[in-house]
């Protein structure tokens, strides 16, 4: 087996690290996780997201496009309406996250119990 260069490893460890802070920011799971059920607008996905900012959502639909998980699609033209849905890459992404909010239920209660615990203390 052939050694990776070290410039080569720390540039590939730099490129996923970028990657994993732009899939699993709060707004890019959340966002993911509205967009499993099918393609939303712009503002039916706000609403969806409770606390998002019209900028903070830009940002992360941006990203997100940038990177081949989601797709933007005009749906009509007057007035100009934009869908957003996951991509087939993106779908790949749809069974960690899923596993992620099945640990979240069930160990949110555990988790509440360390928090109070470290507050005590």
């Amino acid at each position: 087996m052939q050694s990776i260069p070290p410039d080569s490893a720390n540039e590939n460890l730099v490129e996923d690290r970028l990657l994993l802070d732009e899939i699993a920011s709060k707004w890019s799971i959340l966002v993911l996780g509205a967009l499993c059920d099918g393609p939303l607008r712009f503002n039916a996905l706000r609403r969806q997201l409770d606390g998002v900012t019209q900028k903070a959502l830009t940002q992360c639909l941006r990203r997100l496009e940038a990177n081949g998980i989601i797709e933007r699609r005009i749906v009509s033209l007057s007035p100009i309406a934009v869908a957003y849905e996951i991509s087939a890459l993106g779908r790949t992404l749809e069974a960690p996250l899923r596993a992620l909010h099945a640990w979240t239920v069930q160990y949110r209660a555990e988790v509440m119990r360390a928090r109070e615990r470290y507050k005590a203390s």
